[in-house]
């Protein structure tokens, strides 16, 4: 490779390049250019011919592009005209600046109003698709009872034992503790009208209609829902459900459907297993702190408990399984193409699906009161 100059009218340096430019034939500078420019007075123009050229690679790239930044900083046009056609269209591309898209936007806080109306609408917008998504379950619900949905067995035994027998030791140590903090708050205050019996009451009603289901739920929340997201997330990012749509296969009915059944069907038994975890912790604290023996408390709970205490507990269970799966299903559908996504829907299914159950455990406490269940 070889570079030389010359002078040309109106003020203009030709840099006249040869030879083969590429890094096999050594380093590229355009420091010798540069001690040109600077020791040549009243220069407007720099023009490249690149008609002796050869081969040439990305080092000659490099090399018109540290020309180009020398010729801007001190305002000199160049002009490149004469270089290979591939060598001009990648230039061009180099020097491309993609526009920013906030660039036009006006700094400040957007109006009162304006932000109002952005939140309304966006919340209309999510609710219009969890609508649309609920809706899409319930019809691939309607396909598996008459035996039309598309899925694999074997995926929803895995399914079921993650849901079910893996969830086993956090909800036995969450619901234990509390069954032992309900009976230790109610033995506090019984105490002082000697009424420490009825703490069996006390636990054995609480857990069996409120604290098993819901803390169930909130650890499968936690637990299972946000997992959901983030395996449907991650294939939405790897463009597994897109390959499923090509092949002709209902992402709802491939991936939604096991894992709401899964779920449901293992949310109910997990309740009366925290239930009986609950019964047990206050057990505990009867027989540790109030002296009530084993036999006493036992007889005390099967008195106060009966089926219907526990089958609005099932009840509450099952529309919390619901909600938990469809939680997760959603956020994970709904997700980005991005990895920071996957985690964004991982936290967003864990935030809805709490807040629907807390929601749809003071609705369906309202309405078991209003029959008198």
């Amino acid at each position: 490779m070889d570079i030389s100059f010359s002078l040309g009218p109106y003020n203009t340096l030709v840099v006249r390049l040869g030879g083969d430019w590429n890094i096999a034939h050594g380093p590229l500078s355009a420091e010798d250019v540069q001690k040109k420019i600077v020791s040549t007075p009243h220069l407007a123009k720099v023009a490249v011919d690149g008609g002796g050229l050869g081969a040439w690679d990305s080092s000659l790239l490099t090399f018109l592009i540290k020309l180009k930044h020398v010729c801007s900083q001190r305002s000199i046009i160049l002009s490149c005209e004469s270089l290979p056609r591939g060598a001009a269209r990648l230039l061009d591309l180099a020097s491309a600046v993609r526009e920013d898209v906030d660039a036009h936007k006006k700094s400040g806080r957007a109006p009162f109003l304006s932000r109002v109306g952005e939140a309304t609408l966006e919340a209309v917008k999510s609710a219009g698709e969890m609508l649309s998504f609920i809706g899409e379950a319930f019809l691939a619900f309607i396909k598996l009872l008459r035996g039309k949905a598309r899925f694999r067995r074997c995926d929803l035994t895995l399914l079921i034992q993650e849901c079910g027998a893996q969830a086993l030791p956090i909800v036995s140590l969450v619901s234990l503790l509390v069954g032992l903090i309900l009976a230790f708050v109610g033995a506090v205050e019984l105490k002082l009208f000697g009424a420490q019996i009825y703490v069996a009451d006390l636990v054995g009603i609480g857990m069996a209609r409120e604290m098993g289901a819901m803390m169930t739920a909130i650890v499968m929340a936690g637990r299972t829902g946000a997992a959901f997201a983030a395996q449907l997330g991650t294939m939405e990012v790897n463009e597994e459900t897109d390959a499923l749509k090509t092949l002709g296969i209902s992402p709802m009915e491939f991936l939604v459907l096991p894992r709401m059944l899964a779920l449901v069907l293992m949310l109910p038994l997990l309740c009366l297993y925290a239930d009986l975890m609950g019964i047990l912790g206050g057990g505990i604290i009867g027989a540790g702190l109030l002296n009530i023996s084993p036999a006493q408390y036992f007889h005390e709970t099967v008195s106060a408990l009966n089926l219907t205490q526990f089958a609005v507990g099932l009840i509450k269970a099952v529309v919390f399984g619901v909600l938990v799966a469809l939680s997760g299903c959603l956020r994970g559908m709904q997700c980005g193409r991005s990895a920071s996504a996957v985690g964004e829907a991982a936290t967003s299914a864990v935030v809805t699906a709490i807040v629907s159950i807390i929601v749809s455990d003071a609705l369906l406490t309202v309405i078991f009161d209003r029959i008198g269940v």
